[in-house]
């Protein structure tokens, strides 16, 4: 069998294995042991305390920023499971690789290594010339493999790892008389092992507080960088994690100041809000054709790139209060959309800003296509599913599911004349005690985008009724998208809740902390509700980088395999 197959679903199995003793570790208090194919060498580190698996984003961002843009990752991953009112930043905590997807992983190393040392691009990541080509070079394997590793496991190598990994590189060269190829099945072993796939999380004593521990430099710079840039720290984050410069308090404010004012912190903020708005939804959105003839592949594509733009350029290009991001007409329009928001655009033109009219009802995130197309049904739109996502994801305030055996007969009756409205088919349900306590808080901000059908497109009546788009939030009435936007933009629940989502965002846990979040949001208020000036804060808290009491409840951890 070809060695360049089995030795890397050997270090893939290791992986597996490591992984999901890692996963374990807060109900485990003893070291475990890992073989795999004679693979690995005992490693011993300092305690782990967490860890967290890349996102399939974090994967692409790392690979492109380590061995560049052109290397392509093709292949199918696995997504981490959402938990029930939380962030996928929060659900990479327990998120466990099965063995399909490991096999998965280990094809997409293999395609990987096998770019990185190809002939047009080996000369950037071979400082030196094997002496023989045809055979194993351990000093030139060393100076490869030993920079490229730091990258990819955010610390540097031990000893015993650089070791193994040049054993494998030689190990590779033999049989297929290939110095490169030997480098392909290290880099590859290195792309599937658990320090790779997993950030993974380790402590230190803290000196300023007896007993307690704190993240290490590298830890730091790890959570930094994926936060801010959602990619793998570079060399220079990890030069001032290896210089202290991480927990120093007023060198961590400078350094995360100048990585909040690069130009990388946009993919940062897409990555938190995409995590925060439930941006996978997109993935399963399908609309009835014939009912929605305009709602196309392209149209699908651009409406979360619609409220991206939306995004940055509201609170990052111009620097703005978050609450006017429920308020501004401001976006960005492409051809796709013009035809769904009947706004003349030219493919030529591409992206284009767009302001909205006084008069289109249109006001922020909650008058674009893309969050009313995710909130809506295939065929029809849904005031209790758009009132339901203000609640939970703007406002952070969980809404039970529905009983098992409501009747949704008559919500689902559009045709039905005699209830021409949704307001009016919603009326069964506010009307019955079993219902009624979820819909009086999801309806009345969901009816006022009624103007809006099931892909986001303005309509006037439905079903030739006149549409009522009346509505209440916390005791305040209001009419329509606009009165909507208002409401949320004056609620301290919003910025409560952006507030306290970073915080998660930041440490992969929803804070219990309610006195932490509100001296947080009063800061923000402070700072005029900027969002820059909130990450800021979060990255540079204390309390970003302590460790949680659960997380210190066992024995100091190692990752151990054995040859």
């Amino acid at each position: 069998m070809n060695l360049l197959r089995t030795v890397p679903i050997g270090i893939a199995a290791t992986a597996l294995a490591t992984t999901l003793w890692l996963a374990g570790a807060a109900s485990t208090s003893s070291p475990v042991h890992a073989e795999a194919n004679d693979a690995q060498a005992l490693l011993a580190g300092p305690q782990i305390v967490g860890m967290r698996r890349l996102t399939e984003a974090q994967y692409r961002n790392a690979i492109a920023d380590i061995f560049g843009r052109d290397i392509r990752v093709a292949g199918r991953f696995e997504p981490i499971v959402r938990p029930a009112h939380q962030l996928i930043a929060s659900g990479a905590r327990s998120a466990a690789i099965s063995p399909s997807g490991l096999e998965q992983l280990d094809a997409m190393a293999r395609d990987i290594a096998r770019q990185v040392f190809d002939a047009r691009h080996r000369g950037q990541f071979v400082p030196c010339t094997p002496v023989e080509p045809a055979v194993a070079d351990a000093e030139c394997a060393r100076r490869t493999l030993a920079p490229l590793g730091r990258l990819l496991f955010r610390r540097p190598l031990t000893e015993r790892e650089l070791a193994l990994y040049i054993g494998i590189a030689g190990d590779g060269a033999g049989p297929t008389r290939s110095f490169d190829k030997g480098l392909e099945l290290a880099l590859a072993s290195m792309l599937v092992s658990p320090w790779f796939l997993y950030v993974v999380e380790t402590a230190e004593p803290d000196p300023a507080h007896s007993g307690a521990m704190r993240l290490d430099g590298n830890s730091r710079a790890a959570r930094l960088s994926f936060m801010l840039w959602n990619s793998t720290p570079n060399a220079a984050l990890l030069d001032a994690a290896a210089a202290g410069k991480l927990t120093d308090q007023a060198q961590l404010t400078a350094t995360v100041q100048h990585m909040v004012g690069s130009p990388r912190f946009e993919q940062g903020l897409r990555a938190f809000f995409s995590d925060m708005l439930l941006f996978e939804k997109f993935d399963e959105l399908a609309k009835d054709p014939v009912i929605y003839p305009y709602f196309n592949q392209e149209v699908l594509q651009a409406l979360p790139e619609q409220m991206l733009r939306t995004i940055t350029t509201q609170l990052l290009d111009g620097d703005g209060d978050y609450r006017e991001l429920f308020t501004t007409r401001k976006t960005w329009m492409n051809r796709p959309l013009g035809a769904l928001y009947k706004v003349p655009v030219s493919a030529s033109q591409g992206w284009v800003p767009y302001e909205f009219s006084a008069g289109s009802d249109r006001s922020g995130l909650l008058g674009l296509a893309g969050f009313l197309a995710m909130y809506s049904h295939s065929g029809r739109s849904s005031p209790t599913l758009r009132g339901r996502a203000i609640r939970e994801l703007l406002l952070c305030q969980p809404v039970p599911n529905p009983p098992g055996n409501v009747n949704f007969t008559a919500v689902q009756d559009t045709a039905n004349k005699a209830m021409p409205t949704a307001r009016i088919r919603l009326d069964a349900h506010t009307t019955d005690p079993v219902c009624a306590g979820c819909h009086k808080i999801t309806d009345p901000i969901g009816l006022p985008l009624e103007r809006f059908d099931g892909i986001g497109a303005f309509r006037a009546t439905e079903n030739d009724a006149p549409i009522d788009v009346s509505g209440a939030m916390d005791d305040a009435a209001f009419s329509g998208a606009d009165g909507l936007g208002k409401a949320i933009a004056s609620s301290q629940d919003a910025t409560m809740c952006v507030t306290s989502r970073a915080l998660e965002y930041a440490t992969g846990r929803p804070s219990e902390n309610g006195e932490l979040v509100e001296q947080l949001e009063r800061r923000f208020a402070a700072d005029g509700y900027r969002l820059r000036k909130l990450i800021e804060m979060v990255a540079t808290l204390p309390q970003t980088y302590e460790i949680a009491p659960e997380d210190l409840k066992t024995a100091p951890a190692q990752v151990a395999m054995r040859r």
